[in-house]
């Protein structure tokens, strides 16, 4: 009661219209669990003093040149992208439910659905999810509604950990997830013999956690033999130098958008991209958009589909994601038609280029590079005997942001780091990390 804009008259007036006390309007709150003592805030200060106190705390913050990954990259991103997502006809727009006034919103989704499925040379894509892990856990979803007489799930120890949680998160007891296990840094090719009649999907990432390239196609033709739906969870940059999903001939592809022109923002918001073959788009999550002609013989757009469980029965939906990330969705098909796939391909060159050059002086430096045989698209890993952690902390204090600590994932990748490079990076900012780390 105290957040609303009332005096204590109009309130008690209020109260009495419904014939309820404070106390009752709480009165579903568990006795237990209701606030028994005030909470212990500091006293209110004024506008200008928590100015100051916010000042203060951001001036602690350090600008760190970047050289951790792990789904989230540190790329330039093109001033154009905050000029026009910053127009208020697209930071304010919510979902395109009336075409009629949303023209402009539900085109830019076309346009992203488009260029999505020209980049990965899939068939449809929708107009996003939330992010690389739940697209990846609902494309695992909707291959389980695809093989609805299997309930085997087998997934590659090289997908990202955490993309690994909210797959067991989504699947709960309900399904087997059986993993396949990695052997020199990519998924072990004898693990194919997993993919049987029980199977109901099978899910790689290329290049993996681990930044190695998977040999994707084995896996892939192996589980179409055998009626298994193959995932693929991909970096759409690797894409301007390594095979599409399309070309892989995956059912269903997903990623992380957040490298096409997003802010790493802490972590989030990001996009997740979702595409699919043709024949499988009935069992998509989320909302495609459509262009069509008016009686008027002029282009229009609409939602054409929406598999969700507001817009159709509860036992008919496909899935309970009940929005799509529009306005970072913008900001992908703004990046992509800002490079066009020359620029893309030059960004995936420059970034493989800087990544192997690091990699290199790290082992003319004396590092051990546990999986140097692999193949690598931007990441690589280094062993450090006295400790990925302490090291991370080094580099924080000469202006670095070394990597990622292994170790928190798994006790075998214990004093190994994680380190990612993208075309934002100097040929003198790799040597001085080579340096510091030395």
């Amino acid at each position: 009661m105290n957040f609303i804009p009332v005096n204590k008259k109009q309130q008690e007036e209020m109260l009495k219209i419904i014939g309820k006390s404070v106390e009752d309007l709480f009165s579903a709150i568990p006795e237990e669990l209701r606030l028994k003592k005030p909470l212990n805030l500091p006293p209110a200060v004024s506008e200008m003093e928590i100015k100051g106190e916010i000042s203060t705390l951001a001036k602690l913050n350090k600008d760190l040149i970047i050289f951790a990954g792990g789904g989230v990259y540190d790329h330039y991103i093109p001033s154009a992208i905050k000029h026009l997502t910053g127009r208020a006809e697209f930071y304010t727009a919510y979902t395109p439910y009336q075409p009629e006034v949303s023209q402009g919103t539900l085109q830019a989704i076309f346009e992203y659905q488009s260029m999505i499925c020209e980049l990965t040379e899939m068939e449809v894509s929708n107009a996003s999810i939330y992010d690389g892990a739940t697209s990846l856990a609902e494309a695992v979803f909707m291959a389980l509604s695809i093989n609805q007489k299997r309930k085997k799930v087998l997934v590659s120890e090289g997908i990202h950990p955490n993309y690994l949680k909210v797959i067991r998160t989504y699947l709960g007891k309900d399904y087997p997830i059986k993993a396949l296990s990695l052997s020199d840094g990519i998924t072990d090719a004898k693990e194919i013999s997993k993919i049987d009649d029980e199977t109901a999907c099978i899910a790689i990432q290329n290049p993996n956690f681990l930044g190695n390239i998977e040999e994707v196609e084995k896996f892939v033709k192996t589980a179409h033999k055998r009626g298994v739906i193959s995932i693929l969870s991909f970096d759409p940059i690797s894409l301007g130098l390594l095979k599409t999903p399309g070309e892989y001939n995956v059912d269903i592809a997903t990623a992380e958008g957040q490298s096409l022109g997003i802010p790493m923002s802490l972590g989030g918001p990001h996009l997740g991209i979702f595409t699919s073959k043709k024949k499988h788009i009935r069992k998509m999550p989320g909302r495609i958009v459509g262009k069509t002609v008016d009686n008027n013989g002029k282009d229009g757009y609409v939602m054409v589909l929406q598999t969700r469980e507001q817009h159709i029965r509860r036992e008919k939906a496909t899935s309970n994601i009940c929005t799509n990330q529009q306005l970072c969705a913008l900001m992908a098909a703004i990046y992509l038609a800002l490079h066009g796939d020359k620029g893309i391909k030059e960004i995936a060159n420059k970034t493989t280029q800087k990544a192997h050059y690091l990699a290199e002086q790290f082992r003319k430096a004396g590092f051990n590079l546990p999986y140097q045989k692999q193949n690598f698209f931007r990441e690589f890993v280094i062993e450090i005997p006295t400790g990925a952690t302490k090291t991370i902390k080094k580099g924080i204090r000469n202006g670095y942001l070394a990597g990622i600590d292994l170790g928190k994932f798994k006790k075998e990748w214990k004093n190994y780091l994680l380190v990612s490079v993208t075309e934002k990076r100097t040929k003198e900012e790799m040597d001085e990390l080579v340096q510091i780390l030395s």
